[in-house]
């Protein structure tokens, strides 16, 4: 009992324990759900009426459609190529979720047999803005055929069960496929929102009418101009009075979506020293001189870490890189070249010119292969073909004996030179074709068998060329980028604000330059690739800061320093960042209100003339697009609407401000543009469809502004 009444003593304890322990679980799960979700909000990329985009989901969207131009052929994309390719998959993303949620408000939809009775007829336009492979296309009529996917997927499914690269490459297909049909589905839903639309947009006779004169009526006119430039900027005053209104006046041109940021930054480029320079320099004279003791060509090549190959054939001047076609002209057949510098592509270059020729610039050929059973084997094989040919033999019906067509085909100059990598079976073959005369035949053994050949025709005699080109590049030293490196670090250490750097940069020899209105979308500062980091920095530091050193960006070969300036919210653009463009719009007025005043009371062009105005005869103004004023160097669509409002032989009854000038013009003559003739049922096509177009956009416009869409991506790419 004792002992039931100390646990009992105990309670309290106990009890605040088992509470603490209860706390810690419940705690702990309520930790780990918040840090899952932290997670996961890391690892959101966007958001699109609600919708959040993940990284995943993103990476997979661009995955996918890397392989799509894979399949194309398109592979190792550019920096630039993956950039596009990504803002491409992004921008598709957003207008596919724009439409799906009208289209679902609307109750349209894509069904399965629309997409399929849509890929059978092959008709419909959306097909042929699809990634489709030329395969897919009937070849006479060069329209889609689906029996021709149908006959490629069928076939690779029978094979794939045999032979395992086919299996490979039918799931390569079948991705490929899908993505194709889904892209199919989401263009066709987007073509039924837009066909939508377009019932609301009707033309009709009147306006087509219209329409066709405005595109197709043809002014002349005695032009009197007096350009804003006769006018100097010191004889103008603007007042904040000024700018203010004229801000209030524009301001609806201000409004941006997306939050931006004005940068400063200074970037430097790390060059070849003079040291660097005569280095180089000395090896290519050590080429010029194993060129002309007689060394080897390939080990001469070789020792100068030449990036052109010396294959051992003769090219033409296209096969030549650029400056060496320009350096021979001037050169003697055997001679080497001193070493020289090409600016262009920024190398040194040493060159021996050993030999020039007259050779066909395409061949017709034919060929019968033979081999598998053994050189020996092979090689009487091709011996007897080769004398039963010389016989008289009929070239097709012995290559079809061996399982070949001996079809006739062409080899050109260009071919040769396009490829990369030529061993010493390909250049025997090539040069066997391009030297052997029409009509004769020649049994060519190679590594793996012997070639029976024949050349039927040739085609455009053209002079070719043996040369042996050491191309090296001009490039820095580690010791002179450190050096640069060193330099640029202490500039960046000790000037930690905006103000030092733009004072101290002149005396490093440096500048700073100013990005104003960087959005996150931007993939690179300056266009040097290699910097999104540096992007990515701007976008997640305050006003004022300075960014680290970023280094070896661009080619390896740029320093980097960032400084953000400004952060402008969405919404409007603030007075005094928009200022510049305010002054050059007030300072025009005010010159057009200066050169009307002067113009007051012309009622004619010579009175126009007489006040100071010159006088042109402009000529095939139309309505439909501005005109351009040679007298101020404008161009005027201002004018070319008023010229449209005025009679025949009539003056303009107001001066008219335009882009570069003040204006007053008679109309001298009006014509009808030749040969146009008026269709109206064509017309109203046209101007339907151009309605439709610009109406999209515009509404696809207004959805992104309301979708409140969130671009996170500079966070990851």
């Amino acid at each position: 009992m004792a002992a039931i009444g100390k646990i009992r003593s105990w309670g309290p304890w106990l009890i605040g324990i088992i509470g603490l322990g209860l706390f810690g679980f419940i705690a702990g799960d309520m930790w780990r759900s918040c840090e899952a979700t932290s997670n996961q909000r890391r690892q959101q990329i966007g958001e699109v009426l609600g919708n959040k985009l993940y990284i995943q989901d993103y990476q997979q969207m661009i995955d996918e459609y890397q392989e799509v131009l894979k399949i194309q052929g398109n592979d190792n994309l550019s920096e630039d190529q993956l950039n596009n390719l990504k803002d491409y998959v992004w921008e598709n993303y957003v207008q596919n979720q724009l439409v799906e949620a009208e289209a679902e408000k609307l109750g349209l939809q894509v069904t399965d047999d629309e997409v399929i009775n849509v890929l059978k007829e092959g008709t419909n336009p959306v097909l042929y803005q699809l990634p489709m492979l030329p395969q897919f296309f009937n070849q006479q009529t060069r329209q889609f055929d689906y029996n021709q996917v149908t006959f490629i997927y069928d076939y690779m499914k029978q094979q794939m069960n045999t032979n395992p690269q086919v299996a490979e490459e039918f799931r390569t297909f079948d991705k490929y496929w899908k993505y194709i049909e889904k892209t199919l589905r989401q263009q066709l839903l987007t073509q039924k929102y837009q066909n939508l639309v377009a019932a609301c947009l009707i033309s009709n006779p009147v306006s087509a009418k219209t329409a066709f004169a405005n595109q197709n009526t043809e002014s002349e006119v005695l032009l009197a101009s007096l350009a804003y430039n006769s006018v100097n900027d010191n004889d103008i005053e603007i007042s904040d009075a000024d700018l203010k209104a004229k801000y209030n006046e524009m301001k609806p041109q201000f409004k941006q979506d997306n939050e931006v940021r004005d940068i400063k930054y200074v970037a430097y480029q790390v060059v070849p020293s003079e040291k660097d320079r005569a280095e180089l320099l000395a090896q290519m004279n050590e080429v010029q001189k194993l060129f002309n003791e007689g060394t080897a060509i390939a080990e001469v090549i070789r020792k100068g870490q030449s990036q052109v190959p010396y294959r051992g054939l003769y090219v033409t001047r296209a096969g030549l890189p650029t400056d060496v076609a320009k350096k021979i002209d001037s050169m003697q057949v055997g001679q080497t070249s001193a070493p020289f510098e090409t600016r262009s592509d920024k190398t040194m270059n040493v060159v021996k010119y050993l030999g020039k020729t007259q050779m066909p610039d395409s061949v017709e050929f034919r060929a019968i292969q033979v081999g598998g059973r053994g050189i020996d084997a092979a090689a009487v094989t091709a011996d007897s073909i080769y004398q039963a040919l010389k016989a008289g033999a009929v070239f097709d019906s012995i290559a079809k004996k061996y399982g070949q067509t001996g079809d006739k085909v062409w080899l050109t100059s260009a071919n040769i030179q396009s490829m990369q990598n030529l061993d010493a079976d390909n250049k025997a073959y090539f040069e066997t074709i391009m030297s052997l005369p029409v009509g004769e035949y020649k049994n060519l053994k190679i590594t793996q068998g012997d070639i029976v050949l024949q050349v039927t025709g040739r085609k455009n005699m053209v002079e070719k060329y043996d040369v042996a080109i050491v191309k090296r590049p001009i490039v820095f030293s580690n010791e002179t980028y450190t050096e640069a490196y060193n330099k640029f670090s202490q500039f960046v250490t000790e000037n930690q604000s905006i103000a030092a750097l733009e004072e101290a940069a002149p005396q490093y020899g440096y500048s700073v330059q100013t990005r104003q209105g960087m959005p996150s979308t931007t993939h690179n500062i300056a266009n040097i690739h290699g910097t999104h980091e540096a992007v990515r920095w701007a976008f997640d530091n305050k006003v004022g800061a300075i960014s680290q050193l970023f280094d070896r960006c661009g080619d390896n070969d740029y320093l980097l320093v960032v400084a953000l300036d400004k952060i402008h919210p969405v919404g409007y653009l603030d007075q005094e960042t928009v200022n510049d463009a305010l002054k050059q719009e007030v300072m025009k007025d005010k010159k057009f209100q200066k050169l009307s005043e002067q113009l007051s009371g012309a009622k004619t062009i010579a009175e126009a003339q007489q006040k100071g105005a010159r006088v042109d005869t402009v000529r095939q103004i139309t309505f439909q697009a501005p005109v351009f004023v040679q007298a101020t160097g404008a161009s005027e669509p201002a004018l070319s609407g008023a010229v449209a409002a005025v009679e025949k032989g009539a003056v303009s009854p107001k001066i008219i401000k335009g882009n570069g000038g003040a204006y007053l013009f008679q109309v001298l003559n009006r014509t009808q543009r030749e040969g146009a003739e008026f269709n109206a049922e064509q017309t109203q096509q046209q101007l339907s469809q151009q309605a439709v177009q610009s109406t999209f956009r515009s509404l696809l416009n207004d959805l992104k502004e309301k979708a409140k869409i969130v671009d996170k991506r500079y966070l990851f790419f």
